[in-house]
């Protein structure tokens, strides 16, 4: 983490005294390569490696969403020891993905609730199970079916359920005072998405439930994305959300004209571009051509 970067993120933050002070900063300056970067109202996202980890820090406690992986989760929890003057009150889970999950564990006597949505918790419980990892586990000790409401401060915090996304368990964690939503992986900024129909992802749903993460925000709302192709493009506006439906709907219409001209699956995912795409880059075109063939085939076959 670079001290400059820091600092010009972190300007926010020179009049809040009651959790910070000039101090405290230089105890940010640690060797690891992660970024933390304030936003408003002592809300902040934590960058190192997988998910975006976003944070909020009050008097009353602290709140996580997200916890990346077991060896990086400890550095955002550390930080956050040194600069709040409460315990982590709540750790959120957007969905059970290991790259947005696995790091859980270190949270464990710790935070004192873990939250996601119930098919989240489910489909967690399900990995951990397949993959003989229950013990390497913090599962979620509350759950929430479609709207999830907190206080903690003087923050109110809503966690919203709008149905199958990403998976069929995304949630969206909006502090509303701050006016910041956290997506997870809803929203994938210039980079190829993980499209899980394993666990019941739906582009086509995916595309309406980012209308009702709008219609809740603002043109002031910032939004903290899961991913992003670019290095400081974790955050945006609507505008980005709605490039990214965009991409989504070009996507299931690239493939359903290419099903009817008859394209295999294998065919198809052998594309290494999408007609009217320019943003959208990087690896793993093949996992949205992937997801997208079956769910138009899938369709057409009901």
């Amino acid at each position: 983490m670079h001290r400059r970067n820091f600092l010009r993120n972190t300007g926010v933050f020179a009049g809040a005294s009651l959790l910070f002070s000039p101090q405290s900063f230089a105890s940010l300056f640690a060797p690891f390569e992660y970024k933390v970067t304030m936003l408003r109202r002592n809300v902040g996202i934590f960058t190192e490696r997988g998910g975006t980890i976003g944070f909020l820090l009050t008097k009353d406690g602290a709140v996580v969403i997200d916890s990346q992986f077991a060896d990086t989760a400890p550095h955002v929890i550390d930080e956050i020891n040194k600069q709040a003057t409460a315990p982590i009150k709540f750790l959120l889970n957007t969905h059970h993905h290991g790259d947005h999950s696995s790091g859980n564990i270190a949270f464990k006597g710790i935070a004192e609730q873990v939250v996601a949505h119930q098919n989240c918790a489910v489909n967690m419980k399900n990995v951990a199970e397949k993959q003989k990892t229950t013990e390497k586990q913090f599962f979620p000790t509350q759950t929430f079916d479609k709207e999830l409401k907190l206080k903690i401060g003087d923050e109110k915090i809503v966690g919203y359920y709008f149905g199958a996304g990403h998976t069929n368990g995304d949630a969206i964690y909006h502090f509303k005072e701050a006016n910041i939503m956290h997506l997870g992986d809803l929203m994938f900024n210039k980079r190829h998405p993980f499209v899980d129909r394993t666990t019941g992802a739906n582009m086509e749903n995916w595309i309406k439930v980012l209308d009702k993460v709008q219609k809740e925000g603002n043109k002031n709302t910032i939004y903290i994305f899961g991913h992003s192709l670019n290095p400081g493009e974790e955050i945006g506006s609507a505008d980005n959300l709605k490039k990214f439906q965009d991409y989504l709907g070009k996507v299931l219409q690239f493939a359903e004209t290419e099903i009817k001209r008859g394209v295999t699956k294998e065919e198809f995912i052998k594309n290494t571009a999408i007609p009217g795409v320019t943003e959208w880059g990087g690896q793993g075109i093949e996992r949205p051509l992937t997801a997208a063939y079956e769910e138009v085939t899938s369709r057409k076959q009901l």
